[in-house]
C-alpha cells in the first residue's frame, strides 16, 4: 500500500520547524549578547545596576524581533486562509475592500479641483479677448491704415497715358514714397489737381524735379536747358502750352505729362499746372486688370 503525504500536515510540520530554528537562533542571540557583557572589564567604570540596565536592554531587543516575527506568521496565516478565485487567479473585490485597497466610495473628479477649472475658464476669457483685440486691429488696418497710407487701388480713366496705361486698367498705387522725397523722374504718379478736396485724380508722368527749369521747344523738352533723351511719349509734341516759356518748379512742385502728349491734359495746361507734393496721392507701380497685362509698370 502506498503512502500518500497529507500536505496540511506537512506544511504545519514545515512551519513549526521553522519557529523552532528562529527561536533557537533568537536564544544563540541572546547568550551571544550576555556574554559580550564583560562586567569585570567595566569594574571600574560601571556598577552592578549600570550592568543589569544594558541586558535588559539587550532582552528588550531580543523581544522585539521575537514580536516581528509574530506578526509575519500572523500575516502568513491570514494570507492562506483568505478565499481568491482559484479560476483566474484575482482576489475579489470584497477582499480588497477588507483591507483597505477599495474606498467604499468611487472617486469623485468632478469637483477635484475648482480652482484649477475657475484658472483654466480665465484663461480662455483671455485669449479669446487677445484674438478679437488682434482681428480688431487687422480690420482696422486693411478698411483704414492700408488704403490711405500704404497701398491703394486706382482705375484709369482716359486715355491720356496710352500706350503704357490703357483706359479702365487696374492699379496698384504706394503711398510712402512722396513722403520721404524719393519719387523719381519718369515716376507714373497719381494726384489731385484741384486739390484733395475735390475727387477727381489724374495719372501721368513726372517730367520735371523740384528746383528745375522746363520747357519745351518744337516737339522736344529741355530740363534745366539740356535736351531730355526719353521714349516714353506716343507721338511727337504740337502744343507745348503754357511750357513754351520756361516753367521754374518750386521746392515742392513737379512738372507732369501724360505719354499720349497730344491727347493729356497735364501741367502744361494753365488750369493743372505745375503739382504740389502735397496734392500727390502715390506711385503707381503694380498693373493687376487686365490678367494678361499683369506685372510691375514701367
Amino acid at each position: 500500500m502506498q503512502y500518500i503525504p497529507d500536505e496540511d500536515n506537512l506544511a504545519d510540520e514545515d512551519i513549526e520547524m521553522i519557529e523552532n530554528q528562529e527561536a533557537s537562533s533568537a536564544d544563540d542571540k541572546a547568550m551571544a549578547a550576555t556574554e559580550d557583557i564583560d562586567l569585570n572589564s567595566y569594574s571600574d567604570d560601571l556598577n552592578e545596576d549600570d550592568a543589569f540596565e544594558i541586558i535588559d536592554a539587550a532582552n528588550e531587543d531580543i523581544s522585539i524581533r521575537d514580536a516581528g516575527q509574530g506578526q509575519l506568521y500572523s500575516g502568513l496565516d491570514e494570507f492562506e486562509s483568505d478565499s481568491y478565485d482559484s479560476d483566474d487567479g484575482e482576489i475579489s473585490d470584497s477582499e480588497l475592500a477588507q483591507d483597505g485597497c477599495l474606498d467604499d466610495e468611487p472617486l469623485d473628479l468632478t469637483n477635484a479641483s475648482p480652482a484649477r477649472g475657475k484658472a483654466r475658464k480665465r484663461s480662455l476669457a483671455r485669449s479669446l479677448l487677445y484674438d478679437l483685440i488682434f482681428y480688431a486691429i487687422l480690420i482696422f488696418a486693411c478698411i483704414y491704415i492700408i488704403p490711405n497710407f500704404v497701398l491703394q487701388r486706382t482705375i484709369v480713366d482716359g486715355s491720356s497715358m496710352e500706350d503704357t496705361l490703357m483706359d479702365r486698367e487696374q492699379l496698384y498705387v504706394e503711398k510712402i514714397s512722396y513722403h520721404f522725397n524719393a519719387l523719381k523722374r519718369f515716376d507714373i504718379i497719381v494726384f489731385y489737381p484741384y486739390g484733395r478736396e475735390n475727387e477727381d485724380y489724374y495719372v501721368k508722368r513726372i517730367i520735371g524735379l523740384p528746383g528745375e527749369k522746363v520747357q519745351i521747344i518744337g516737339s522736344n523738352i529741355y530740363i534745366n536747358d539740356e535736351l531730355l533723351e526719353e521714349h516714353y511719349g506716343k507721338e511727337p509734341i504740337k502744343d507745348p502750352g503754357r511750357a513754351a516759356s520756361p516753367i521754374y518748379l518750386g521746392e515742392d512742385e513737379y512738372f507732369v505729362m501724360g505719354d499720349n502728349r497730344n491727347r493729356s491734359k497735364d501741367s502744361r495746361n494753365e488750369q493743372v499746372g505745375n503739382v504740389k507734393k502735397e496734392n500727390i496721392g502715390g506711385r503707381v507701380i503694380l498693373r493687376i486688370y487686365p490678367f494678361d497685362r499683369f506685372g510691375f509698370v514701367d
